[in-house]
């Protein structure tokens, strides 16, 4: 072996260790449904659900906007109709949303309006920080919801049961000893000489916890790569215009690499994908509007991409907090409360809008000043944790939580809720 070949493949091997936490694996009677997979897609930043989702006919949102900031009925800022909207109101997408009003018109696609976080921080940290640990109130929990979920399933004993794409490991994924984080499908594999493998086994052959990191990682690219076939598609500029993804966009290309495994049908069952950039505090409205065309166009593509897996595939989309009805002096919206949801899937009961709207009047607002929350988020991830992945553990996934009352928006059968602390 050549001496360059040994140090790229070992400098290969290591950026997949750190990228990787993969030591273990849970099992339980409770089970999960193996053949779905649920998606959760993350807009960092603090999306403004009223630009994304707005009452064109809302007096208030009139009055509060300038026109670049709000939705209206008709001329450039002309939102798209959405049918079966909530408490007659006008609702609209965003006009960069082209792809996502598709998929709500032919019932692919739910959103939830006036939902998220309940204690009504506005600090971007302690918002993810709370979502991601699956308690309102709670920083202190030493795992995310996704890792509680996970324990309390039967997972089989594929290394890639679940997956964060991106170049960090969320904390929903928190204390996970079976997540693996991959950027680039490419670039999971060793590259020089095939022996580097068993060489680096020789050096890792003990007890510690980096041992079997190292060991889990060198079978988890070797797992990969065996699915890997010449029918494959390399994931380039080429495939991602093909498919109508952005050559661009890093949120576009997370989307083609998670297509690309979930062809690969190497038992994938939950993964996260984070879509950052929604903190608009100025010169809003272009910056979302890209934003907007960037999320359509790449959900779009890749639930074309997965057709034929989709009647498996829940993909959820949220933010840490929406943004003020009131805009600010700089051309953008400071941090809000309550925001919008989407829901996409083939088992969803789509083309439809769920959840309470609670108005945009003075004494509607929350602290006068933000649109409310009348929809816990947990009470929409509960919804995806029974009645998809068949997982009845609410109270050990979500600590603290004492009720589950499905909106609707999935087909699927409830179960008897355990709310049990384990």
């Amino acid at each position: 072996m050549k001496r360059r070949e040994f140090i790229v493949g070992c400098s290969a091997a290591i950026a997949a260790m750190a990228g990787s936490r993969i030591t273990g694996f849970s099992f339980s009677p409770e089970g999960s449904s193996m053949d779905d997979i649920f998606i959760y897609v993350f807009l960092r930043g603090g999306c403004d659900g009223l630009n994304l989702v707005g009452p064109v006919n809302d007096s208030f949102y009139f009055a509060e906007r300038p026109l670049e900031l709000r939705l209206t009925d008709s001329g450039d800022n002309a939102g798209l109709i959405l049918k079966n909207s909530l408490t007659g109101i006008d609702f609209r997408f965003h006009p960069k949303a082209a792809e996502l009003k598709e998929l709500y018109d032919n019932n692919s696609l739910a959103i939830i309006h006036s939902a998220g976080l309940t204690n009504g921080t506005r600090s971007h940290f302690d918002a993810q920080d709370f979502i991601e640990r699956g308690s309102p109130n709670d920083k202190n929990l030493s795992e995310g919801w996704f890792t509680r979920y996970l324990k309390s399933a039967a997972i089989g004993d594929s290394p890639f049961r679940s997956l964060a794409l991106g170049a960090a490991m969320p904390s929903s994924f928190l204390g996970s000893n079976t997540t693996v984080a991959l950027n680039n499908l490419n670039d999971y594999k060793l590259h020089g000489d095939p022996r580097i493998s068993d060489l680096l086994r020789t050096f890792y052959k003990g007890d510690r916890l980096i041992d079997k990191v190292a060991n889990n990682t060198l079978d988890s690219v070797r797992f990969l790569n065996s699915k890997v076939s010449s029918n494959t598609s390399t994931i380039d500029n080429a495939y991602l215009r093909k498919a109508g993804y952005l050559e661009n966009n890093p949120f576009s290309r997370s989307l083609a690499s998670l297509a690309q495994v979930i062809k690969l049908d190497v038992g994938l069952q939950v993964a996260t994908v984070d879509y950052g950039g929604w903190d608009t505090h100025e010169h809003q409205p272009n910056v979302f509007a890209n934003l907007t065309e960037g999320l359509s166009k790449s959900l779009g593509a890749f639930y074309n991409d997965v057709a034929n897996q989709n009647k498996n595939i829940t993909v959820l989309v949220m933010s840490e907090f929406g943004r003020r009805l009131k805009a600010n002096k700089s051309g953008g919206t400071d941090h809000g409360h309550g925001n919008v949801m989407f829901v996409l899937g083939n088992k969803v009961n789509g083309g439809k809008m769920y959840g309470q709207w609670p108005g945009l009047s003075n004494e509607q607002l929350d602290n006068h000043v933000d649109l409310a929350v009348t929809t816990d988020y947990r009470t929409v991830l509960s919804e995806i944790v029974v009645r998809r992945l068949q997982n009845k553990k609410l109270g050990y996934i979500f600590p603290g939580l004492k009720e589950y009352k499905p909106l609707g928006f999935l087909q699927g059968n409830d179960l008897p809720i355990d709310f049990s602390s384990r």
